[in-house]
């Protein structure tokens, strides 16, 4: 059902520090950064009260794994109304050229798939690789992409979530790749189109090709000064996004100078219209 979403990485600045795993710790989740103004379990009704009811976490955001946090977080999410959709996956390099390095990464993202669940959250999207693909012969690195994703898939159904990849990175860079990263997969893998990702004079066909793919958007918006939205090239990709038939979750996504709130509001105002149609 097409819908307003948010994702946690639009207010970083306020949310505050990264989290990383503890040195030793994996379970212990330690900050990298000063404190916020906002704290996470505090976001769901922020966000509520602004008329948005799905959420997406970026795996940094979380402070705690321990079952009393993530029960706290579910308690959270519940009590405002709001829909976990998915944790954002925002490390982890499937297609790492040593196999052994490949395996660790691998594990590390399937820990995370079970977050996910643990979270509350029906997704969970997972970066297909940063190996770039070579000119002419890029099969090899595309199926190592796909049987990491399909193995991710399979583990991710277990827990009752799907995995999803995102066109991001440089596996990733070009539309004919991903596309065919996902053909790989024969269905096992979603996708989340976000706006912001391709880039030059390619980039509306770029995203042509891949929304009609697509399992949930990142509305980004691009700012290239505080307060100035470029409002035409982000109603050119909503415009894309509705002609593709778009059906999910569009999550606000504010990346740039400026206040994140009313920044956020802006962006909301363009995409609500599309969505209340």
């Amino acid at each position: 059902m097409s819908r307003l979403s948010i994702s946690s990485w639009s207010l970083h600045r306020a949310l505050g520090p990264r989290y990383r795993p503890a040195q030793g710790n994996p379970g212990l989740m330690v900050p990298d950064g000063p404190p916020g103004e906002l704290n996470l379990l505090d976001l769901p009704a922020r966000i509520a009260a602004r008329g948005i009811r799905t959420l997406e976490v970026c795996h940094f955001h979380l402070p705690g794994l321990d079952e009393g946090y993530l029960a706290d977080l579910r308690a959270a999410l519940e009590g405002a109304g709001v829909e976990l959709f998915g944790v954002l996956i925002d490390a982890g390099d499937i297609t790492h050229p040593d196999p052994a390095a490949r395996a660790q990464e691998l594990e590390w993202v399937r820990s995370w798939v079970e977050t996910a669940a643990r979270c509350g959250a029906t997704r969970a999207r997972v970066i297909a690789g940063d190996a770039e693909v070579p000119a002419g012969n890029g099969e090899a690195v595309l199926g190592l992409s796909a049987e990491g994703l399909r193995g991710l898939a399979r583990f991710g159904r277990e827990w009752g979530v799907r995995v999803i990849t995102e066109n991001f990175r440089p596996l990733a860079r070009r539309p004919e790749h991903l596309l065919k990263v996902l053909e790989m997969c024969e269905g096992e893998v979603g996708l989340c189109a976000d706006f912001g990702n391709f880039k030059g004079e390619t980039k509306y066909d770029d995203l042509a090709a891949i929304l009609p793919r697509a399992d949930s958007v990142h509305a980004k918006a691009h700012y290239p000064a505080a307060g100035e939205m470029d409002r035409e090239d982000f109603v050119r990709c909503m415009d894309l996004a509705r002609v593709a038939g778009f059906d999910g979750p569009y999550s606000l996504i504010f990346d740039g100078p400026g206040d994140e709130w009313g920044s956020l509001a802006e962006i909301q105002e363009v995409v609500a219209s599309y969505v209340n149609e």
